[in-house]
């Protein structure tokens, strides 16, 4: 490896040696150069460039007044860096637009389907695939099944959309996390897991007729995007069955969870990707998934089930408000992209890079004394709003005025996960806080390097710098469902 170089003393030489032969005993994957080895660079080259829009902050505060403060009402050509989301946002690889090519357009019985349908099946094992044109068409299919009034959903964490589509059935959704989750600044392995205690006694107390369904969300997104062990994943679907319940998994980030199962819990070491994401989907019944994250592709989804009822009762829907069985209201080829998208996901270098990414934003966070919820998770960063601003109370939503000023100060787009998001009203009409106050910076998938994260670090240490001067928000205009998404904001005088 090296040429003799005879003014080198031998000890010194010696030290070389022993130490490459350390690194490459334990990094084994390493890249190893004249002594200088590198773990985390990207495994793929750029071959097409798309220019970043780069604007003055008076230009920002002019946008940002005319969107409402709300940052999903920006225009993407007036973004930077946009973090708002990775659902969808991400680069697809040439094998994947390779495949969109070959995309057979038929109506019914496409080739591009079986593909699609092959794959998922190989991932999951479920007997029958049902093509989404993304997530929350997944979602809205299965809870018009399982939900209606009187029913009662209970998760780990549901997000968003999943809560909406519950919600707007007449169903309840309820979270079961664990006690440590929120605990942003106390490091655990697996801080997505549902409280199993806390599920059980739920059960106890509610019949069969009332709870139609048990979901656990792998990662946990609205808990900081944290991973679910195989151990709770298991004993989850043990309770489901002695109470007779069927058992999904909201896979959006199936491949991202996976990955920490190997390097986190004892007697997956050398398991892998796929072979992990097998177990996982073999102890369910069926999934949901929004195949814009770990499909790695810009739009699709899918359900998948053994139950044959629920199968079928989701096929006559499919059919009526989202299209025939071979195709769900996506273009064939799509359906290609998303089969090459799910192996691509698989691949363990690609998995080291991404989730070794998300960790190098939050270093650089916590570098600067920005609190974070920490470990960093898959997909994201969560910046904790509460101790980032704490003279903002909840109600006057923290996260959001750090994401307006993030935005204001670089051009970064983020979103709020506290309670803009999932606040409520009780029945008195009182409004009811969420348990976190986060801002989320997801990253999109083979979209931005580290020098842009760098960027996105600097620009929220400016903020954090002057946060003393945040104002709080309060809303003037909200949508009965998923406000987040179209609500009108001021700050507070």
């Amino acid at each position: 490896m090296f040429r003799k170089n005879t003014n080198l003393p031998k000890r010194m030489l010696s030290f070389i040696f022993c130490n490459l032969f350390i690194n490459f005993v334990n990094y084994g994957n390493c890249f190893l150069n004249f002594g200088v080895y590198s773990m985390h660079f990207e495994p793929f080259k750029i071959k097409v460039v798309e220019p970043i829009p780069v604007t003055t902050r008076e230009y920002r505060k002019s946008k940002l007044k005319d969107a409402h403060y709300n940052l999903f009402l920006l225009r993407s050509d007036d973004i930077t860096i946009d973090l708002l989301t990775d659902s969808g946002t991400g680069a697809m690889s040439s094998k994947q637009w390779s495949a969109v090519m070959d995309g057979d357009e038929a109506y019914a019985g496409s080739r591009s389907y079986y593909k699609f349908e092959e794959t998922v099946r190989s991932i999951t094992g479920f007997k029958h695939i049902i093509p989404t044109h993304q997530g929350r068409a997944a979602e809205r299919i299965l809870f018009s099944i399982l939900g209606g009034k009187g029913k009662m959903i209970p998760s780990n964490t549901h997000f968003d959309t999943t809560r909406a589509n519950i919600e707007y059935t007449g169903a309840e959704a309820f979270d079961f996390p664990t006690s440590i989750a929120l605990k942003t600044d106390v490091l655990a392995d697996f801080k997505g897991n549902i409280d199993i205690e806390r599920l059980e006694n739920f059960l106890k107390s509610h019949s069969r007729q009332e709870v139609p369904l048990i979901m656990l969300t792998v990662t946990n997104n609205s808990g900081g995007g944290q991973p679910v062990s195989m151990e709770n994943i298991r004993k989850t679907s043990e309770i489901a069955r002695s109470y007779g319940i069927p058992f999904f998994i909201d896979c959006c980030r199936f491949a991202e969870n996976a990955y920490f199962i190997k390097t986190r819990e004892k007697g997956y070491e050398t398991k892998s990707i796929e072979e992990i994401a097998r177990e996982m989907f073999s102890y369910a019944d069926g999934c949901l998934m929004s195949a814009k994250k770990d499909g790695l592709s810009n739009t699709g989804g899918f359900i998948a089930t053994n139950i044959d009822d629920i199968a079928e009762k989701a096929k006559v829907l499919l059919i009526v408000t989202e299209g025939f069985l071979t195709y769900g209201g996506l273009a064939r080829r799509d359906l290609e992209a998303l089969a090459v998208g799910m192996k691509e996901a698989l691949d363990e270098k690609y998995l080291e890079y991404r989730i070794n990414q998300v960790k190098f934003l939050g270093n650089e966070l916590l570098k600067r004394g920005i609190p974070i919820l920490v470990p960093t998770g898959g997909h994201a960063v969560y910046l904790d709003a509460k101790r980032f601003a704490p003279h903002i109370p909840c109600e006057q939503f923290p996260g959001q005025s750090i994401a307006c000023e993030i935005y204001l100060e670089g051009g970064v787009r983020t979103v709020e996960i506290g309670s803009l998001m999932f606040g409520k009203y009780d029945k008195d009409k009182h409004f009811v806080t969420s348990p976190f106050e986060l801002v989320r910076l997801a990253i999109p998938r083979r979209v931005y390097t580290n020098n842009h994260l760098e960027y996105v670090a600097e620009v929220i240490g400016k903020v954090y710098e002057k946060r003393d001067q945040l104002k709080g928000m309060q809303i003037t205009y909200e949508a009965p469902y998923l406000r987040h998404f179209t609500a009108h904001l001021e700050y507070l005088q």
